[in-house]
Order: structure tokens, then sequence, then C-alpha cells
């Protein structure tokens, strides 16, 4: 399936964690660069989104994608802004920012780590999650505006804000409040907010105009529910499925189609499923080839 039908300034890629989980190494941790990139481009993907295998110095990144056609999208960046001063944030970021400038990204994906329980949240219980009080918040969004200015200032890279599950931005009115102070660019990935437990049509709503990279990620509502259910971690979710490319589990993308066509959004949508590599359901090359078809249906394009 082409990508031709997509909107004019609107580009498809993919997450290489359909293929390598970033944390758990037993997810895909066997599954060389080389086949993720391969199958990517294979599928008809434009970009890929930087992932723990992928080299880190320039001119070998460069060569290394260029090999398969593919351009770099973005790549997440940890950010402590709730704990550090935007000084020690943008020491901190510099050689991941310099990279994606280098490689000719123009979004940066920040995730809203911080005051986190230390050694490995994502182990805990989802209701064990740590958050901002309202002054902290409040404090954690100034910073947030000023590093974006300043990221932009020194590496031309805007900010797509990750809102995330175990992550001081979980919920609606977390985001909302970040984002209402901030007035950063949001990045909207449908996935998280779906499993958050709200519409993400709600941040388009409310936040359209703000939105600078889009993740497309699919959520298994029965599976969804039983990790809440039985409060299980974040990564358990993640090996259990709760997570899946867009159109195999049950959001509905439509709205999501319908904001990109009208709203002029010009940027990368990046197919992301965090599942494992190993189960039939999720085997990666046949699982990024029927996301593609799927998004390309939403504009036009025959699946």
């Amino acid at each position: 399936m082409s990508v031709d039908k997509l909107p004019n300034g609107v580009r498809l890629g993919v997450s290489p964690l359909s293929w390598t989980n970033e944390v758990l190494d037993e997810l895909g941790g066997d599954i060389p660069l080389e086949t993720c990139l391969n199958q990517a481009a294979a599928a008809g993907y434009q970009g890929v989104e930087l992932g723990k295998k992928f080299p880190r110095e320039h001119e070998e990144l460069r060569a290394t994608l260029d090999g398969y056609g593919l351009a770099l999208i973005s790549g997440w960046y940890s950010g402590f802004l709730a704990e550090r001063s935007v000084e020690e944030e943008m020491e901190a970021v510099a050689s991941h920012a310099e990279l994606l400038t280098a490689l000719g990204a123009e979004v940066m994906v920040y995730g809203p780590c911080g005051k986190m329980t230390p050694g490995a949240p994502l182990d805990m219980s989802m209701t064990e999650r740590l958050t901002l009080d309202e002054d902290e918040m409040d404090t954690y969004a100034d910073r947030l505006s000023a590093f974006e200015k300043r990221l932009l200032d020194t590496y031309g890279l805007k900010m797509g804000y990750h809102h995330h599950l175990m992550m001081v931005a979980e919920t609606f009115d977390e985001i909302s409040r970040i984002i209402d102070r901030a007035g950063c660019g949001l990045l909207l990935d449908t996935g998280h907010a779906v499993a958050a437990g709200f519409d993400y049509a709600k941040l388009i709503e409310r936040f359209g105009d703000l939105i600078t990279h889009i993740h497309l990620k699919d959520v298994r509502a029965d599976r969804m529910a039983r990790v809440r259910k039985e409060d299980l971690s974040f990564n358990d979710g993640v090996r259990a499925g709760m997570f899946t490319v867009p159109g195999d589990g049950d959001v509905d993308f439509r709205p999501l189609a319908e904001f990109v066509r009208a709203s002029g959004y010009r940027g990368w949508l990046a197919v992301e499923a965090e599942q494992d590599p190993a189960r039939p359901e999720a085997e990666p090359q046949a699982a990024v080839r029927r996301a593609l078809d799927f998004t390309t249906s939403l504009f036009g394009g025959q699946p």
C-alpha cells in the first residue's frame, strides 16, 4: 500500500518498538536493527524513530538510514524538569538534540519523567504512580516552557511533549494543567490517552494547534481492563498485549484522520506498538504492514 494518499506535508513512519522493546530486553532483544529497518522500508514507511540499537554517531546513523531510504523521525528523550533546572536539562539533552538536528528531525519527543520511584517505576502497579501537586505542576510547566524555547533557539527543534502512563502527565486533567500553562508542543498518543481512561479527541479539541507529533497506538480493551482490574504494572501490561498497532485494537482512529485532514497538520504520523514480537498476533513484519494499510485507508487508500 502506498502512502501517497496522505495529505500534503504528512508522512508516515514507524517506531522500532514493534521489533525491540526499549526497556524489556526479553521482547525482541535478539532482533537485529537491520531486520527492523529492512522490514520498515519494505512495508513502505518513510521514516523511523530512534531506538536503543541505533548508532549514535551522526555520520554512521545517516549512512545506516540512507541505506534503507528512511528518514529519522525523532527520538525519545527522558526529561526530568520536575526535579532539575532548565540549565541542567539543556546540558543533559545536548548530544541527543545534536543528533536529531544533524539527521534532519524537526521535533524531539520529550518524555515526562521525574518524581518517580527509584529503580523500575514501570514495574510498579498502576495505582502506585507518583504525581505532582498543583504547585509542583506549575513549576514544572514553567520550566517546560523555558526549556522548549531554549531547545528551539539552540537546536531548531520543536518539542513533542509525550503524555504517558505511569509518568507525571497521564490523565487528561494533568496533561491539560501542564499544557495550558506551558503552551508547549504536544505529542498526541492515541493509545496512551485511551489507556489512561479518556478520549484522545479531547486533546485534539483543546490543544489541536499545539500538536507537533502523533503516535498511532491501538489498545486491546479487554487486556487493558485486566491490567486495571488486577492493578498490574505497565511492563506486565505490555507483556500481556494491552497495546497493538492501529487497526488491531479498539481505538477509533477516524477523529484523528479528520483532524489531520482538516487542521493543516504537517508532520509525522508514527505507528507505535509496544508488544511481544514473539506472539503470532504481533509478528513485526505482518503487524507493521497491516498498520500501514489501515492508516492509509483512513485517508482514502484501499486496505
